[in-house]
């Protein structure tokens, strides 16, 4: 299967990997679904909207929802400009740094002297410290293991305004609201997750700027029906990276948390994605 599709119907598995991260970076010293697919070929007037993944609660999402999710992803390059983006690359806020070949599966994942070459389709890969193989090795082994929910958590904190309409995802318009500024206006949309994922009762408030039709921070709900998100966070700083318009900011306005060495490009170097040593970051 190939991975952009497998992408759409992980979306309700995000939101449990997310706290955790955020919750180990929390604790640590040193310190951060996925992309979306669809079979469907992009077409002329693809960046006005893109198709919602099979699976995607049409009924249960409002329209008004699922037009700002399309403004959101014209803003940010629109639907041709992601499908021909081929390979992504940023740092996590744990110190690792990744690469992502969207077209092959391929995941190269690299923090200090371990490197591990991972493909998201076979789940199949090879670990390194300081360039020698230690697949067969007990940490070898558990570094591959975590491989796919590591690109699943990560690729989130990067690329989550591209999942609005994922496979069993719930869109749906709360109401106007404000940015953490307090004066800033926002237009909220609610995401819920509907029977699938191993944490379906959680949601993310998306706040999208009227003005830009970015989104410009979220909210973590671990339970849908929770007063209070457990954390509330930017998602600012757009840029342009290759086609694609991304934001780096993930602070929650005071403890300075970012995502950097982000690109995007629509070619692979060659030997980038197998390289058994830290390559240098893009």
């Amino acid at each position: 299967m190939n991975v952009l599709h497998i992408t759409r119907r992980l979306a309700a598995l995000w939101p449990a990997l997310l706290l955790g991260s955020l919750m180990a970076c929390n604790s640590s010293t040193n310190e951060k679904p996925a992309a979306t697919g669809t079979a469907e070929t992009p077409t002329a007037d693809s960046t006005a909207s893109y198709p919602a993944a099979e699976g995607f609660d049409k009924a249960g999402s409002d329209e008004r929802a699922q037009a700002l999710a399309d403004q959101v992803m014209r803003q940010m390059g629109g639907y041709s400009a992601w499908q021909q983006t081929r390979l992504l690359g940023w740092d996590f806020l744990d110190g690792s740094y990744q690469l992502w070949d969207k077209k092959t599966g391929d995941f190269h994942w690299q923090k200090d002297s371990l490197v591990a070459n991972y493909n998201l389709n076979t789940k199949q890969g090879h670990a390194y410290r300081d360039g020698k193989d230690i697949s067969d090795t007990e940490e070898g082994k558990k570094l591959l293991d975590k491989m796919y929910p590591i690109w699943v958590n990560n690729s989130w904190w990067l690329l989550m305004p591209f999942k609005l309409k994922d496979s069993g995802v719930t869109l749906t318009y709360k109401g106007p609201g404000k940015l953490m500024d307090g004066t800033t206006p926002a237009e909220v949309l609610n995401m819920t997750f509907k029977n699938v994922g191993v944490t379906p009762d959680n949601k993310y408030e998306v706040l999208v700027n009227p003005q830009t039709k970015l989104v410009e921070e979220w909210a973590y709900y671990p339970k849908a029906t929770d007063a209070q998100p457990a954390f509330r966070r930017r998602w600012s700083e757009y840029k342009q990276y290759g086609p694609l318009k991304l934001a780096t900011d993930r602070t929650d306005g005071k403890d300075g948390r970012r995502l950097d060495h982000v690109y995007a490009s629509t070619d692979v170097p060659a030997g980038l994605m197998d390289s058994k040593t830290p390559v240098t970051k893009l």
